[in-house]
């Protein structure tokens, strides 16, 4: 029952988080010391992965309309198809980082709470640069998409929050607010789609420590709760209230390494 419970817990962190600029897989490791337990149901990095392909189908359904236009866009002469290229070309650098360095970026979560901490305190200063970018109605070019690809790479680790990185390197490159935010909440599913693909085709759910009611329960928590914050940050973007997120990650980060020593 505590682990279902706490399943839950990460699913509802994870489905919150995952959309506001504050770093999803940070406060997902965060909780998990708070909670006292680094692996609930099964391998914490499955665990992981399940609740952000939870946010990603949550994304699908909000960006419905979008996602369509981006699979049909790829048949089309059509500006759809320049936003799917555009989609495709911010995957690299990520593929490219995921690919080459799984496992670093694996050891890098395993309550390293220092280092979420240090990276939150890069993502406040991203923030608090971005909330401060001027408005237009620029949208994102093949550039832009390459470079908010590698935002979106170094986003991998904990800490830095992923939207977070992705809509303020938009925003300092001129893309207007509401269509930076879209950009970055479409341009992480496929990425979330081909990591669960992997683990498949891996046997990470075929394992027999696999716990699928907990799976499934954190699942549930986070794609329920990854609707609301979806569509709550595109208006939050949009009315440039990014300086807010960033403070609470400076008060996150003090509280952590204020704990870390205190701990050590």
């Amino acid at each position: 029952m505590w682990d279902a419970l706490q399943a839950i817990i990460l699913g509802v962190v994870q489905g919150l988080t995952e959309f506001l600029p504050v770093s999803s897989s940070g406060h997902l490791e965060l909780v998990k010391v708070i909670l006292g337990n680094d692996d609930i149901g099964s391998a914490s990095i499955l665990m992981t992965v399940v609740l952000h392909f939870a946010t990603a189908l949550s994304t699908i359904v909000v960006f419905r309309k979008d996602v369509m236009e981006i699979i049909t866009g790829l048949f089309s002469d059509t500006q759809s198809r320049n936003f799917a290229i555009k989609i495709i070309l911010s995957l690299i650098p990520a593929v490219i980082v995921g690919v080459l360095f799984e496992d670093q970026i694996d050891s890098l979560y395993t309550n390293n709470i220092l280092l979420v901490c240090c990276m939150l305190l890069v993502t406040a200063s991203l923030l608090f640069v971005a909330d401060r970018a001027r408005t237009t109605d620029k949208g994102v070019s093949y550039s832009n998409a390459l470079l908010i690809g590698i935002s979106q790479a170094v986003a991998i680790m904990p800490g830095i929050s992923r939207s977070g990185a992705t809509i303020s390197t938009s925003v300092l490159l001129g893309v207007d607010r509401e269509k930076a935010a879209r950009f970055s909440f479409l341009m992480v599913v496929p990425l979330i789609f081909g990591k669960i693909a992997k683990d498949l085709l891996d046997g990470e759910f075929t394992s027999s420590q696999v716990n699928f009611l907990d799976l499934g329960l954190g699942f549930a928590a986070a794609f329920f709760t990854g609707l609301l914050a979806c569509t709550w940050m595109i208006k939050l973007v949009k009315n440039s209230q990014l300086k807010h997120f960033a403070y609470y990650c400076v008060v996150v980060a003090i509280i952590g390494i204020v704990y870390v020593f205190a701990a050590g």
